[in-house]
């Protein structure tokens, strides 16, 4: 297969990528990074600007697939009303200019696998969460509900569309890989209550879930990449420590998150309790479904 992947310079789309090309397939990615040579770790890398349609757009006529991933980290920094814009923009003008480019193309992709978040269900407390689910009303989940809509303006050009939407990736890398800092210092804590519900993935999982999703016709529309086995914040900050070997001894209060994040501490203080009941009804086996032993492959890969 010859896919398309934009944003396939970050943690994720690496991952993703070296794993098709393992397989033979061949990947292009669109990057908007100037850092040279991105040749020595992805074998085809084409410049584009994420806005508009470019000649760029070549390499998806004839392509099997587009796979997009971009979008500026969402904990890199405090939420105002201009970084706020920004994580929307990062998100719906690369998939515009995409599902532009796909309608200029003669020969269409198949698929557009676009890169989304739970987020998109916003506060639901305890209740298990399944993609038949409606959005939250909270920003990330209004941000979400836009990104996805701009993927799917693709279907109209005949192409089956996945919204792949991600929990916290468990990985040397990514959110975990930041929190196991403190942890490793003796510093580390569950938030507020710690009753909140994270829903996680490892990140092997995250590629085989893209991946399945590439190849299976009967996959389309919302798909939960998560794992079947969603923890409250406490049991992940425990099971952290576990794998450690450090010892968890006391909470944040929620007002000290917000007043060291901001309004970040919303996503944060509050979760969702997802399942991924599209992924089982597609049969796919999990590779890492309980959190200590996706963290010990993450943390601790030669124990």
């Amino acid at each position: 297969m010859k896919i398309v992947i934009a944003g396939g310079t970050g943690w994720l789309g690496s991952a993703l990528s070296q794993s098709l090309v393992r397989d033979g397939h061949d990947v292009v990615v669109l990057s908007r990074s100037t850092r040279d040579p991105l040749t020595s770790t992805f074998p085809r890398v084409v410049r584009w600007d994420g806005q508009t349609v470019g000649s760029w757009k070549g390499d998806l006529d004839g392509a099997d697939a587009v796979v997009n991933l971009c979008g500026e980290s969402i904990a890199s920094g405090r939420w105002n009303l201009e970084r706020k814009r920004r994580l929307l923009t990062s998100r719906t003008e690369p998939t515009r200019a995409l599902v532009a480019a796909i309608a200029e193309v003669s020969r269409k992709p198949a698929v557009l696998l676009n890169a989304s978040a739970v987020g998109y269900y916003g506060d639901r407390g305890d209740h298990l969460i399944t993609e038949d689910d409606p959005s939250g009303t909270d920003f990330l989940a209004r941000l979400v509900v836009e990104w996805e809509s701009a993927a799917r303006e693709a279907e109209a050009l005949g192409v089956r569309v996945c919204l792949m939407r991600q929990g916290i990736v468990v990985g040397r890398g990514g959110f975990i890989g930041h929190m196991a800092v403190p942890f490793r210092f003796f510093l580390g804590a569950y938030l507020g209550s710690g009753r909140q519900w994270v829903s996680w993935v490892h990140v092997d999982d995250v590629v085989g879930l893209f991946r399945l999703a590439l190849e299976r016709m009967d996959a389309v529309g919302p798909i939960n990449v998560t794992s079947p086995e969603p923890v409250t914040n406490r049991e992940l900050a425990q099971t952290l420590g576990a794998v450690l070997g450090r010892p968890v001894w006391f909470s944040i209060p929620g007002i000290m998150v917000h007043a060291a994040v901001g309004e970040i501490a919303d996503q944060l203080l509050t979760g969702q309790r997802v399942v991924p009941a599209a992924a089982r009804r597609l049969g796919y086996a999990f590779r890492a479904p309980q959190l200590g032993i996706a963290l010990r492959q993450a943390l601790c890969p030669a124990a």
